[in-house]
């Protein structure tokens, strides 16, 4: 029998065959490109932890970690369906956090700190947009530097005249006129979205418009002692106007947040104001 070997020529085509290549060494010390990381920022929180109650994740902590914008997350924001729904900036922040804590669980000062750093990690600090002068009405653009942004402490920093810290977060407020103690509590983002929602419904539905006294309903937790809603409802509206003034001057000190008032000089009437930084669509969408 003849050698099979030798009638197909696997001897020939072995001998063709190119050499091995031989292996690259790689630097086992360097990281593929595609493991890149973002990088994080530490969110000071103008609560410092002091306004959420024991046993809470952010009881006591004075930052929030949370990582720098992605290409990714820049898909959010220009998702149909979230700006439809009117929850584009809501889950942008949730997945900005590290940490597992609810975006909505913040105080509306803390929700807002961690708001301006994303802004100006992933943009600069400087936001033009326009605005309305408050006192001729028209229609400019300013520039905005939210570096010059600062932060306020609210009640557990400072001693306000009138109220007192009861410990777990709340103040309690004598009021003036009718010498009753009133308990409030500081609103979060949960707060605020459901405050929305109500809002946009009345306006929906032609009901009245979401009012100073629907707001105090909102965070006044008792009267006297007593939490029933009723009672707080009953005693909202028939409150003297002298201490529903007094409410909210004091309440406005008690909030911890931060100050995004800041010189505007208008180009049309030059009057010079001081006016707060709007949050329009320029603000995550800039040119």
């Amino acid at each position: 029998m003849r050698n099979n070997e030798e009638r197909l020529g696997a001897k020939e085509f072995a001998s063709a065959a190119p050499p091995p290549v031989p292996a690259i060494e790689s630097n086992t010390n360097e990281k593929p490109l595609l493991d890149f990381v973002a990088p994080t920022d530490f969110v000071e929180l103008p609560s410092k932890g002091k306004f959420y109650p024991v046993g809470h994740f952010l009881h006591g902590k004075e930052s929030l970690e949370i990582r720098q914008m992605t290409a990714r997350d820049e898909d959010i924001l220009t998702s149909t369906a979230l700006l439809k729904q009117g929850v584009a900036i809501e889950r942008l922040l949730q997945n900005l956090v590290v940490e597992n804590v609810n975006i909505n669980e913040l105080l509306i000062g803390d929700r807002n700190a961690v708001l301006v750093t994303a802004r100006t990690s992933a943009y600069g600090s400087e936001y033009e947009t326009k605005v309305q002068c408050p006192i001729c009405n028209q229609i400019s653009e300013h520039k905005f530097d939210l570096n010059e942004v600062a932060i306020i402490n609210g009640g557990e920093e400072n001693k306000i005249e009138g109220a007192t810290s009861n410990g777990d977060g709340n103040f309690i407020i004598k009021l003036p006129n009718s010498k009753v103690d009133v308990e409030v509590r500081l609103l979060t983002g949960e707060d605020e979205k459901r405050t929305a929602a109500t809002a946009e419904k009345n306006k929906k539905y032609n009901l009245p418009e979401f009012g100073w006294t629907d707001q105090l309903k909102t965070f006044l937790v008792s009267v006297n002692g007593v939490s029933d809603p009723g009672v707080i409802g009953n005693f909202v509206n028939n409150m003297p106007a002298k201490d529903s003034r007094y409410i909210r001057t004091k309440y406005a000190e008690l909030v911890p947040n931060v100050d995004l008032t800041q010189y505007f000089v208008c180009t049309h009437c030059f009057s010079e104001t001081r006016m707060e930084v709007p949050f329009t669509a320029d603000f995550f969408w800039p040119r």
